[in-house]
Order: C-alpha cells, then sequence, then structure tokens
C-alpha cells in the first residue's frame, strides 16, 4: 500500500554535474538549483493536462510506463 503524500518530501539529484532539490507536495512538484529559491513549479493538475486519458503514452523504457 502506498502512503499518501501529506507533507513536503524533498531529495536530492544530480544533474549533469549540478546538484538540485526536487520537492514534492500535495500541490505538485518543484525543481530548484539547490542553494537557490526560485525554481521551476508546476501542480499536478498541470502535469497530467486537461485529462490523463487525453496525455500521450509514456516513451518505451520510461520508468514511468506501465
Amino acid at each position: 500500500m502506498a502512503t499518501k503524500l501529506n507533507k513536503l518530501l524533498k531529495r536530492e539529484i544530480d544533474l549533469d554535474g549540478k546538484p538540485y532539490m526536487v520537492t514534492l507536495s500535495p500541490e505538485g512538484v518543484k525543481l530548484t538549483e539547490k542553494g537557490k529559491r526560485l525554481g521551476r513549479e508546476h501542480s499536478w493538475k498541470e502535469l497530467l493536462g486537461e485529462s490523463a486519458a487525453a496525455s500521450p503514452a509514456p516513451p518505451p523504457n520510461s520508468p514511468f510506463g506501465s
């Protein structure tokens, strides 16, 4: 059983040698360069688009595929 996301969950990732912070929240996801405040933020609805059924399938070999 999965755990509900009811508070912030932060993780650090490394992209091309630069550290970034990924923050998951009940409202959406935010990606910021480590040590910075501003970053790219998207709501879950924005990521899904108008309808999850209308969105294209993930590419082959994607970790998000079914």
